[in-house]
């Protein structure tokens, strides 16, 4: 790609009105890069946030152990692509340049040589953003600490805490990034409306119902300009299907997010599936994609409403293959004990270390297209004893890395 091409895409992103969203990008790395034949993709919740608005660039600058650590394991994994789960947003994008600067360009103690991504997609969520509405069914609106945000649009305790950030040694096409941030609930059709078990009655009034937005976080479509072509990441972080009451609200919020990825990649018209720039409809069908997220969803154990993930892993359209897995997995179930011994699913597939009443689950995922070739798959999780081992609990979850070729 020439540099005027390239200036020319910049200037049709910033006519695209790409004001909710912040691209970073280097035209020299993507050329170096697009030499090379397979793409590795990755999805790591980083558990990098904090309670404070401005709290994760305070972590950062003070050298934190933690995030040492989840550098430590992208030197060591070199994704291409990576999507970030919890990572807190913050609109001038410090926290991101405090991560790339002085944790992933720095050969950390266990990982790798630096690593540098030239390219990041970052945009608002709805974690922390309050609604100005009794979300929560208790008689009140906002307050402070966890009933703040159990009101918001989406648990948080500032605006963008528990946010996403996509790292690339690609361009990202950001004028054609879509985000359903404010998709409402109610606009999907059998939406599993919240219900007190009791009564039957919704647990939220009409009124609140009409307005809760569908996305905890918020749902992207992020072309990428790779060497296989434009692969669309198709990023979330659903709720956790916890935390709630007996109307199950969250556990419904999950599945229905879950779900809005299935829909998306369904034929037929969406006229609802309408995204922040009012445009309708899903993923066009020739389109490759990798859905990355914790998805917090296991197919057969822990919480939730398991067929919401099955029927995503199940689409047509998603890749069939080998489910990820590692050792260091199977090893910490067997150690840990707990309610990993009453778990259906083979441990060897879990993404993460919940403790003793969850136990290991899988949750994570990174879920490609049909129409590409599945060269490898794994979750960085070594056994005991094993390089790497030492440096995995910068966050209670694993990475999950897929490499794929043409």
């Amino acid at each position: 790609m020439t540099r005027t091409l390239l200036l020319l895409a910049a200037a049709l992103c910033l006519l695209a009105g790409c004001v909710r969203i912040h691209v970073h990008g280097d035209p020299a790395a993507y050329r170096r890069a697009m030499t090379e034949a397979d793409l590795r993709i990755a999805t790591y919740n980083a558990s990098l946030y904090a309670a404070t608005d401005g709290g994760l660039a305070e972590r950062l600058r003070a050298g934190d152990p933690a995030a040492r650590k989840v550098a430590a394991v992208l030197q060591r994994v070199r994704p291409d692509v990576v999507l970030l789960n919890e990572f807190d947003y913050d609109a001038g994008g410090v926290a991101a340049d405090l991560f790339q600067r002085d944790y992933l360009e720095t050969a950390q103690p266990g990982g790798g040589e630096a690593l540098r991504y030239p390219y990041r997609y970052f945009a608002p969520v709805n974690t922390g953003v309050a609604s100005g509405l009794d979300l929560d069914g208790d008689g009140e609106v906002g307050g402070e600490g966890r009933a703040y945000g159990n009101d918001a649009w989406g648990y948080g305790l500032h605006p963008g805490q528990y946010g996403m950030l996509l790292l690339s040694r690609y361009p990202i096409d950001a004028g054609a990034a879509r985000t359903f941030q404010r998709l409402r609930w109610s606009a999907m059709p059998g939406a599993r409306r919240p219900r007190h078990p009791d009564t039957g009655a919704p647990f939220h009034p009409d009124a609140v119902w009409a307005q809760l937005r569908l996305s905890s976080k918020s749902h992207w479509d992020v072309p990428v300009r790779t060497p296989l072509g434009v692969v669309h990441v198709l990023a979330s972080h659903p709720t956790p299907p916890v935390f709630d009451g007996p109307e199950d609200r969250n556990g419904h919020r999950n599945a229905d997010e879950i779900r809005l990825w299935t829909e998306y990649l369904s034929p037929g018209d969406r006229p609802w599936l309408c995204d922040d720039a009012g445009r309708c409809g899903g993923l066009a069908s020739d389109a490759r994609f990798v859905v990355l997220g914790d998805l917090n969803n296991d197919p057969v154990d822990g919480d939730g409403i398991h067929e919401a993930i099955l029927e995503l892993l199940e689409h047509p359209r998603v890749m069939r293959h080998a489910t990820p897995r590692s050792e260091g997995a199977v090893a910490a179930a067997q150690a840990a004990g707990g309610a990993n011994a009453a778990h259906r699913g083979a441990h060897a597939h879990d993404t993460g270390d919940f403790g003793p009443r969850a136990g290991n689950l899988r949750l994570d995922y990174a879920l490609p297209s049909t129409g590409m070739a599945l060269a490898g798959s794994g979750v960085f999780w070594p056994a005991p004893g094993e390089p790497g081992a030492d440096i995995v609990d910068g966050s209670d979850h694993r990475l999950v890395w897929v490499d794929l070729a043409p």
